[in-house]
């Protein structure tokens, strides 16, 4: 991965074409049905009445992510909402909603914190994977580690069940406060788990 960037960061980016055109802004991430990734973008219109679009951004049509903007080729790689939900297979959330405030427990049971953002790595090609990499968290008390939001790596796939996300115990060993470097611990922390295999 070589971008690591908050779920919360790419809302109301604007979404313009090669030619320079100002075609929408994201309004929400459409999470694929595994909920690991990146499946689409739905779109609102630019300016201060504007409201939500029929159509939406499928991931695979984004040629860049910039500080500002979403790239495009042109508006055609738009989609009506109908499609873009059947292509991301009934996506799991429009918006964050079932993510956000879920609490984080380790497989032993510890209350890590609750979601209050999603980290996101971005693949270096077009078209490559956007995938859910970590959660920021507001921690638990229980923790010690003060009320500043931490960042928590998540292996491949992720267990779930109604308000709780489940990550393994040595996910709490990776914590950090930092984006920057945030990319190392999850490294690092998915290498362990695979050496434990």
């Amino acid at each position: 991965m070589s971008t690591l960037v908050r779920a919360s960061e790419l809302a109301q980016r604007i979404v313009v074409t090669y030619a320079g055109e100002d075609v929408a802004q994201i309004k929400d991430v459409v999470y694929a049905a595994n909920g690991g990734q990146i499946g689409a973008f739905t779109l609102a219109g630019r300016g201060l009445f504007a409201g939500p679009l029929k159509v939406g951004l499928p991931w695979a049509a984004v040629v860049g992510i910039g500080q500002d903007a979403v790239i495009i080729e042109s508006e055609d790689v738009l989609v009506p909402l109908a499609e873009l939900f059947d292509a991301t297979d009934g996506p799991v959330s429009s918006g964050k909603a079932d993510i956000l405030k879920s609490e984080v427990l380790t497989d032993a049971g510890t209350a890590l914190g609750r979601v209050s953002d999603v980290i996101i790595g971005i693949g270096d090609t077009q078209g490559g994977q956007a995938d859910v990499v970590g959660y920021q968290i507001d921690p638990a008390e229980t923790l010690g580690r003060g009320k500043l939001p931490l960042l928590i790596p998540l292996p491949d796939t992720l267990s779930a069940s109604g308000e709780h996300l489940m990550v393994p115990a040595a996910a709490a060993n990776y914590l950090s406060d930092n984006l920057a470097g945030f990319g190392s611990a999850i490294d690092a922390f998915r290498s362990q788990l695979g050496g434990a295999s």
